[in-house]
């Protein structure tokens, strides 16, 4: 069976909602308790794309709250708590059990607890003898929030400024890869496999790969371990493989911009949490989820956006199609189908009728939200100029340059200031060499369009400083090469990365990897196999191919990323299996953001305080 994250997390929350008691097949426990939720703000937004309030209510939750509010003791009924491990909310806890707010206290913590806060809530449940009303604890391991069956995010914030910034010491390092090795885990456990892990050499992704593999190494010492997949040598062709990348690895798909209806619906109209809201047709805002139950979106989602309005139209006429063939077999518009004399017949064209209605409804209602999703969409691609941009930065990577005048032409045409800075930011990232005055040209644009330049000063310090390292010997580097080597190659992959099947680096790499064959373009990326003993070599774990991978990026991913990735899979004979994570989901504006405050930092670009405080 194929890795499904979704179904995984959902099946470990819906146990967690009965009291942790096993679910029959209709996902609902054997005897029906009524109960209260109690959630913080991080575990919520787990929640948010998986549970729905109908489904709350199935599994006998008649009350929700979030911890911090001030809430009214309810007597004589179960609680359920799913927060973070946090000091603070050991302290709400350890506060609720001493005013006896509910009967019992069911404690689910998303990660594993440290010892010393479990030894915290033992003492102050103790002091305040209210420890026998906590049932039990539990480590659920669902530190991550999962959007699509194969689409994750570890929802931790701002990693790229925070890996990235000179001024990081090698303590606050330690402690955001130990953040991000965490969240692996919580994957890795509730989909209980123990992958392959590959990554390319340096940087984050090497830091987090070896901190992983030692922890999963620690972990399967332990007799109660989380992995029930089978260790032994001939299961172990089954394994996936887990690919780490950091953004640093193929910067410019952060930041440009995409035609594509799902990385649209998601870069120019916010969507969060599968979740966003639209101006409606008849004024008056409109809230919309996007997720798998939306068959448009699945089947959709990345096909560029003109052929998405064709296809809304096609089902349009398809539905009212339908909906005449429904009127004319219930004698609604064409009484001369209707038999009288066959009143067997009639019902059973009446039944037909009947029950095609609530499908008919349902599509409708489906069409209706892609219409107006689109309507909007559409209006701020003209108000944008989105495809323009789009055509021209995917000719600017292809071709590896663009014409100086055409350069300078869109800088000082009418557009919006962000988007004139990630078109500069994508001119840099793909120019094969540097033009000094023709660079210099295109800052005094952006100054002219008042354009805080910190972003792009920050990608040609990058450039730069990968160029220098290249030539510079190791004795020479002074400290800020060192940092340079810390986020290594800022355009690695760039010549190969939109070749005519606009195929990622990312893609491209992930693909080679999967085949698991020795091949020049892979030679550099580190192995780890945490269920093999240290001195082994490396080479007996390249028996691909693999036919299911975990691709995570490190400081920040995106939805044009993700669909390359399903496209890449989906083309495979025979389908292969690819999940996406991600540190955090970011358009393209809010990591240019995070480019802007590293480059303000490190006092570049304009004068203008960055726009955003991390």
């Amino acid at each position: 069976m194929a890795l499904n994250l979704r179904q995984k997390q959902t099946e470990c929350i819906t146990r967690m909602l009965n009291l942790n008691q096993p679910v029959n097949a209709t996902g609902t426990a054997n005897e029906e308790v009524y109960k209260i939720l109690i959630y913080d703000k991080f575990c919520q937004n787990i929640l948010s794309p998986l549970i729905h309030v109908k489904d709350l209510r199935k599994h006998g939750v008649t009350l929700y709250f979030l911890i911090d509010k001030d809430r009214k003791p309810v007597h004589d009924v179960p609680a359920v708590y799913f927060v973070q491990p946090s000091q603070a909310n050991i302290q709400r806890i350890m506060a609720d059990t001493s005013r006896s707010l509910y009967d019992s206290f069911h404690l689910n913590f998303s990660s594993s607890i440290p010892r010393p806060l479990l030894e915290d809530l033992a003492s102050g449940t103790l002091s305040s003898d209210s420890i026998h009303r906590i049932s039990k604890v539990h480590d659920q391991y669902l530190e991550f929030v999962t959007l699509e069956d194969g689409l994750f995010s570890l929802a931790q914030k701002s990693t790229y400024v925070q890996l990235n910034d000179p001024s990081a010491g090698d303590r606050e390092i330690e402690e955001i890869v130990d953040r991000i090795v965490n969240g692996l885990f919580c994957i890795l456990a509730t989909l209980a496999v123990v992958p392959i892990i590959r990554c390319p050499r340096g940087g984050p992704a090497e830091m987090v790969a070896s901190a992983l593999d030692q922890r999963l190494r620690d972990h399967l010492l332990s007799k109660n371990n989380l992995f029930t997949e089978g260790g032994s040598f001939v299961s172990s062709f089954q394994r996936p493989i887990l690919c780490i990348f950091d953004r640093n690895f193929e910067l410019s798909v952060g930041i440009q911009h995409d035609f594509r209806y799902r990385p649209l619906v998601h870069d120019v109209l916010g969507l969060r949490l599968n979740r966003l809201s639209v101006q409606g047709e008849k004024g008056g805002m409109r809230s919309y989820e996007l997720d798998s139950s939306d068959p448009f979106w699945v089947a959709n989602g990345s096909l560029e956006f003109p052929e998405v309005a064709v296809e809304i139209e096609t089902q349009l006429n398809k539905y009212k199609k339908d909906v005449d063939e429904v009127n004319r077999r219930t004698g609604g518009t064409d009484g001369a189908e209707f038999d009288e004399t066959d009143l067997t017949g009639n019902t059973k064209h009446l039944m037909n009728a009947v029950n095609s209605l609530p499908e008919l409804t349902e599509r409708k209602q489906v069409i209706d939200k892609h219409t107006n999703i689109a309507t909007v969409l559409l209006g701020e691609i003209k108000e944008r100029l989105l495809d323009s941009y789009a055509k021209k930065e995917n000719d600017m990577l292809v071709r590896g340059s663009i014409d100086r005048n055409e350069l300078l032409g869109v800088l000082k045409g009418k557009g919006m200031k962000m988007d004139k800075l990630r078109f500069a930011i994508m001119y840099l990232i793909s120019s094969e060499s540097i033009n000094q005055s023709e660079v210099e040209s295109v800052e005094a644009a952006l100054r002219e369009s008042e354009v805080d330049t910190s972003a792009f000063q920050y990608v040609k310090k990058l450039k730069s400083l990968n160029a220098s390292m290249a030539s510079a010997s190791s004795a020479s580097r002074n400290n800020i090469v060192d940092w340079a080597e810390k986020i290594y190659a800022v355009t690695a992959g760039v010549k190969n990365l939109l070749s005519s099947d606009r195929q990622l680096a990312l893609t491209r790499t992930v693909e080679l990897l999967m085949e698991g064959k020795p091949n020049p373009e892979i030679d550099g990326c580190l192995v780890f196999d945490p269920r093999s003993p240290k001195s082994s070599s490396g080479s007996s774990h390249l028996r691909g191919p693999f036919k299911e991978a975990i691709v995570f990026m490190i400081g920040g991913g995106n939805y044009v990323e993700y669909g390359s990735l399903q496209e890449f899979a989906q083309l495979q004979q025979p389908v292969k299996h690819v999940i996406y994570g991600t540190t955090e989901i970011l358009t393209g504006a809010e990591f240019v953001e995070q480019l802007a405050f590293l480059g303000h930092k490190m006092g570049l670009g304009s004068n203008v305080a960055a726009s955003t405080h991390f």
